[in-house]
């Protein structure tokens, strides 16, 4: 037995040919032209039974709080999503010479990934529909969050991995329980094998870039940083891109509470790629659109060749009136140092490669340093241990002789 629809969601939309289509009518992608579909809602019900003083007296600080703006009927109770920090940064904004500079540590959330915000909402919708197993494919953060809260769910999971994904990553699916197949090729390839499953087996798919469940749950992060500065939106909001489907749904979710009349304007976005994996960058700098590129990085969470939200994000980007910037590997690894010692936040090469296009904007004279800034990090460091050893360097070894000591720092404390 399924549950009711949704009570505010008009329907799907295509993001290329506009085509609309009931909740009811495809799964997935559109019927017309194969492209990706986003939730429609009906935002003047919800202004009128959801003003925003209703929200403030809100006691639930997660993503659920945010519930008639979802295309979901429930909720799962527990673990807490969403409502991670965010904080100023001082000593980085000193050190970029910008006046306001904040942190969304996104490290925070269960499985230590923003990608419990996309999992929540898929793994909720399947279950309302009636299906028991989920599929997806992933480097390893969106793999993990799904089992993470299928655990939590009582879901079925079946994986699909690059076998070059972070051990760490792999632990935590095992760990909650999920079958995963390590496919010995590219994150690319695990994906197309996941669609090929999908068709065959039936099985629910919660693909990024596929599933246009997972944008609705990912824009939440964009309803926390309204919140949690006070109504003022900030004037740049800079994101780590692979897929595309993170910034999408950071657009989302501004666009949402603008259309509410929640905030008076909107931000400008920063997409920042890995300079092997720069398809959306390139798509923004041209004619827009997406071609396939290497997409060899360490950063493998955003570590992708043919983005399949590509299209919807550089539409979000252009229409913020924002713009793109590639980074190097080198660049992320000391971007990792740089956040953990600048703002005491431990992020994922993709986590922080959000600051490293930030650094590399400003050096450009890209960013007004006026401008107040939010800088998303959507991973925990040590989700990839590897990487952060790279460039952090091995512990010095010496001898349990405390005098020993004193040939290292002298008789000095």
């Amino acid at each position: 037995m399924t549950t009711p629809e949704p009570r505010y969601v008009s329907g799907l939309k295509c993001v290329r040919c506009s085509a609309e289509f009931p909740l009811t009518r495809t799964r997935y992608i559109c019927d017309k032209c194969g492209s990706n579909l986003q939730v429609e809602y009906d935002y003047d019900a919800i202004r009128k039974s959801w003003p925003r003083e209703k929200l403030q007296a809100d006691l639930d600080r997660s993503i659920w709080r945010y519930a008639p703006l979802y295309p979901v009927s429930s909720k799962i109770p527990s673990p807490p999503i969403g409502w991670t920090p965010l904080f100023q940064a001082p000593q980085l904004a000193s050190k970029l010479g910008l006046q306001s500079l904040f942190i969304k540590d996104d490290g925070r959330n269960p499985s230590a990934s923003f990608k419990d915000r996309a999992s929540a909402i898929a793994l909720l919708r399947a279950r309302e529909t009636g299906f028991d197993l989920v599929t997806g494919a992933s480097t390893g953060n969106a793999a993990s969050s799904t089992a993470v809260l299928a655990a939590a769910m009582n879901i079925r999971t079946r994986i699909f991995i690059p076998k070059t994904a972070p051990r760490a990553k792999v632990a935590q699916l095992l760990a909650f329980g999920a079958e995963v197949l390590a496919v010995d090729g590219t994150y690319d390839q695990a994906f197309d094998l996941c669609l090929a499953a999908t068709q065959r087996f039936g099985w629910y798919n919660r693909n990024t870039g596929y599933n246009p469940y997972t944008r609705e749950g990912k824009k939440s992060v964009s309803f926390e940083i309204c919140e949690q500065l006070n109504w003022q939106v900030p004037d740049l909001v800079v994101v780590p891109v692979g897929d595309g489907n993170i910034i999408s749904g950071v657009w989302k979710g501004f666009h949402d509470f603008h259309k509410l009349g929640f905030i008076d304007r909107l931000p400008r976005l920063l997409a920042v790629q890995a300079e092997h994996s720069d398809a959306i960058v390139r798509a923004l700098e041209t004619d827009g659109q997406i071609r396939p590129v290497s997409g060899q990085t360490v950063a493998d969470s955003i570590s992708v060749s043919l983005p399949r939200d590509g299209e919807a994000a550089v539409q979000a980007v252009r229409a913020s009136k924002g713009f793109g910037i590639r980074v190097s590997d080198d660049e992320i690894l000391q971007a990792i140092l740089a956040v953990a010692r600048g703002a005491a936040v431990f992020g994922e090469p993709a986590g922080v490669t959000s600051y490293a296009g930030l650094r590399k904007a400003v050096d450009q004279r890209l960013v007004d340093p006026r401008w107040s800034i939010v800088v998303l990090v959507t991973g925990n460091g040590l989700k990839d241990i590897a990487s952060v050893m790279k460039i952090s360097g091995e512990p010095r070894l010496v001898s349990p002789d405390a005098g020993k000591l004193e040939e290292i720092f002298g008789a000095k404390r």
